[in-house]
């Protein structure tokens, strides 16, 4: 069984996840029309300076996101 442990904001760079579900139904509608669905691996790219915001690759191409965007959306072990 899996667990779910940590979210995208959980990252560092250059680590990759699978993507498992969103806490925010709202911004998972987002998410999804972004092509970031359940099952997608995720991978840091990149972070500002001080943290905020965040660079993903998802689905062959790179999407920016906030913090508080990012941790919304949950990871699988």
């Amino acid at each position: 069984m899996t667990k779910i442990q940590k979210s995208v904001a959980d990252l560092k760079p250059g680590e990759k996840g699978t993507v498992c579900c969103f806490k925010d139904e709202i911004m998972s509608l987002k998410f999804l029309e972004m092509g970031c669905l359940p099952g997608s691996e995720v991978e840091l790219s990149h972070k500002a300076p001080f943290g905020d915001p965040i660079c993903i690759r998802v689905g062959g191409y790179a999407l920016s996101m906030r913090l508080k965007e990012a941790a919304t959306i949950m990871l699988i072990e």
